[in-house]
């Protein structure tokens, strides 16, 4: 009776001992926790893993960081892949920050009148922090509802607003596409939000004028969108001065119409000297397709810019011809005489979609740069230059010399795909290095007043040179002169890749901290396949209406025979 007891007795202290162990084992695991932050990522892609880049940033932070999200409350499950996607990247910033990261998650508007919501709305958008309407549907229908995709990035009293949101072009219903590119920049938007407000600095990036350049309402969606990052204004190069070229980080050359004098030449050589990066936007012949539009043919011109002999020292040579593409945007034609037919789309070969090298990260992952009479262009061997190739035609085009007659008439003709099978051309191209002054043993130009130093050779700088002057400017609305967001066809209703190579740019050409290869991380999404889904929906419900009680059925039949066997023996 006594070794019962004993016996008893050994078997309860052991299972204290063990219940006594598992909690020490769980209390020192929490300990640990505290000190040393891992996670476990098995994801093919790493998306749940902070580049080294920005564990760099965090861990030299010395100053606290409070970053408020307004993507809350009730929204599209879309926008709900979007916020857990920010919550988890915030709370490894927090883990991985040497100072205080402070984390908040409102909805501005959440239980407010009508009225309350209109002020709220309008002290958010002073700030910079902009709502969206998207539609919910519901067994009721569908209800619109704001929602706010932004944050606020705020460190030592300085707050930057950044979009959660990568908007990628005009009125799409479905944000599917949209909110997974949106995902992949999420490092990258909050990494470079924190960079610019520990350097506390904001590169001055700007858009020649004066010679016949796009206007400010063609340029809106480009100077809008980098204005979130950067200071961007307009400059003329007959009135800017040393100083005023000596703040820009970045300056486009966006497609001159006037021929640029010798002065606004030097003082241009000059940006490129002093290590300014540099981006050629230029329409090498002049050609419209709204002077086609009458019927009448029209001829296509070579421009005389004045710039050939600059673009040839520096490495490159745009070409006096223009790209003829099979893989090309659309344009709207009448089907009857003088307009009165019905209006349809067709491909129009002289408005070639650009395919980028996706080997570099200035356009790595982006869509296809939709241009207008765009021309090829040739690299020259200059020593102290690299060169890369970013934008192409597809294989499948032609190239046509100019002068050249153009006339709407081709539409009507079914063009032969052999004659266009060729090695794809180049059509943008990167260059890097030393470049030597194009004044170099030349008189100074009468027009300059200042004592510029010019050296021989620049600093180590940058410059894209691309064959198309339309690039970056955004369609206008003919009804109302609003303009369409970069990179939109508003006859297609679709979208290019032209705003993501302008920021690529941006990024690229003004960032020291190499901060780019973020933008370019990759995430795949595994969506269910929506027409299988169509297809199978009832069989997999009956499974999963059947299979849960089925498993359920067979472990109790397991568990009556097992009882069964063992009490009986």
């Amino acid at each position: 009776m006594v070794g019962r007891k004993g016996k008893a007795h050994g078997t309860q202290r052991i299972k204290h001992l063990k219940t006594l162990a598992f909690i020490v084992v769980l209390t020192l695991i929490n300990v640990f926790a505290n000190y040393f932050y891992t996670r476990f990522d098995f994801t093919k892609e790493k998306r749940y893993t902070l580049t080294e880049r920005t564990k760099e940033i965090l861990k030299q932070t010395k100053k606290d960081i409070t970053i408020t999200v307004f993507l809350a409350g009730e929204m599209p499950s879309a926008f709900k892949r979007l916020q857990n996607a920010t919550k988890d990247l915030l709370v490894d910033y927090k883990s991985y920050a040497n100072a205080s990261v402070k984390l908040i998650y409102i909805d501005p508007i959440s239980g407010l009148s009508v009225g309350e919501q209109e002020n709220v709305l309008t002290d958010l958008d002073e700030i910079g922090i902009k709502p969206v309407a998207v539609n919910i549907k519901s067994d009721a229908g569908l209800s619109q509802k704001i929602i706010f995709p932004m944050a606020l990035v705020e460190i030592d009293g300085k707050p930057m607003p950044v979009s959660l949101l990568q908007k990628s072009g005009g009125p799409a219903t479905n944000y599917e596409e949209n909110i997974t590119n949106s995902i992949q920049n999420l490092e990258y938007t909050f990494s470079s939000a924190i960079q610019t407000l520990l350097s506390g600095q904001n590169p001055r990036i700007g858009f020649t004028e004066g010679n016949g350049e796009p206007t400010n309402l063609q340029l809106y969606d480009a100077i809008t969108s980098l204005s979130q990052r950067f200071y961007v204004g307009r400059v003329d190069l007959k009135l800017i001065n040393k100083e005023g070229l000596d703040s820009l980080k970045l300056l486009f050359v966006g497609n001159p119409k006037v021929a640029l004098t010798e002065t606004e030449k030097y003082k241009l050589n000059y940006f490129v000297m002093k290590g300014g990066r540099l981006v050629w936007i230029i329409d090498q012949v002049r050609a419209n397709l709204d002077d086609l539009q009458t019927g009448t043919p029209r001829l296509a011109t070579n421009s005389q810019l004045n710039i050939d002999d600059m673009l040839f020292e520096y490495g490159v040579r745009i070409n006096y011809n223009l790209i003829a593409d099979l893989n090309s945007a659309l344009i709207p034609v009448s089907s009857g005489p003088l307009g009165q037919g019905q209006i349809q789309l067709v491909p129009w070969q002289y408005y070639p979609v650009l395919m980028p090298d996706s080997s570099h990260n200035v356009v790595k992952n982006i869509d296809g740069i939709r241009t207008e009479f765009a021309s090829s262009l040739d690299t020259i061997g200059v020593p102290g230059i690299n060169k890369k190739i970013i934008l192409t035609t597809s294989p499948y085009h032609q190239i046509y010399t100019t002068p050249k007659m153009l006339s709407l008439q081709l539409l009507s003709e079914q063009p032969d795909p052999k004659e266009f099978q060729n090695r794809p051309k180049p059509a943008g191209v990167l260059l890097e290095g030393t470049f030597k002054s194009v004044f170099l043993n030349r008189p100074i130009p009468e027009g300059i007043k200042e004592v510029y130093d010019v050296p021989a050779r620049s600093k180590p700088t940058k410059m894209i040179v691309i064959g198309d002057g339309d690039v970056f400017t955004n369609q206008v609305s003919k009804s109302d002169n609003m303009p369409f967001p970069l990179g939109f066809d508003r006859y297609s209703q679709q979208n290019y890749g032209n705003k993501a190579l302008l920021l690529n740019i941006a990024d690229y050409f003004t960032d020291d901290h190499h901060l780019i290869a973020l933008r370019n991380k990759e995430i795949k999404v595994r969506l269910l396949d929506k027409m299988k889904l169509k297809v199978d929906k009832t069989k997999w419900q009956a499974i999963n209406a059947a299979f849960p009680i089925l498993l359920l059925i067979l472990f109790a039949t397991f568990q009556h025979y097992y009882r069964k066997r063992k009490y009986t023996k």
